[in-house]
């Protein structure tokens, strides 16, 4: 499959933004992000349940859009430490059991990532 990312942008500090990644049907999808000079971090999944990253927790939602086949990340009061590449990937096999992961090596597909860059 292939995952499109998109709706990154640059943006003021406490601003917000939508990220999409589609097609989302049948997988579960995963957001990493990757600033410069940094390795790749989990920030969020879904499955039949979402997860968060204790970084980003009560500042960004992910949800689903069945009819749209598109998950979105919602990110909210963002930060310049936000500044990063961000990329969705797909999960089949935690689609089927409902339990989304956060370890790369169980997504087999991903984005091309979209750039979020915070700053004033």
């Amino acid at each position: 499959v292939q995952l499109q990312a998109s709706g990154g942008g640059l943006v003021q500090p406490g601003g917000s933004l939508r990220l999409s990644c589609a097609p989302s049907e049948f997988y579960a999808i995963g957001w990493f992000r990757q600033a410069p000079g940094k390795e790749r971090e989990w920030v969020s999944c879904i499955s039949s349940s979402t997860k968060y990253a204790d970084s980003v927790k009560g500042r960004f939602t992910i949800s689903r859009d069945n009819a749209k086949n598109t998950v979105y990340l919602q990110i909210n009061s963002l930060k310049p430490e936000d500044t990063a590449v961000y990329y969705c990937a797909a999960d089949r096999a935690a689609y089927r059991t409902g339990i989304c992961r956060a370890l790369p090596r169980f997504y087999e597909w991903w984005g091309q990532g979209t750039l979020v860059t915070v700053s004033s």
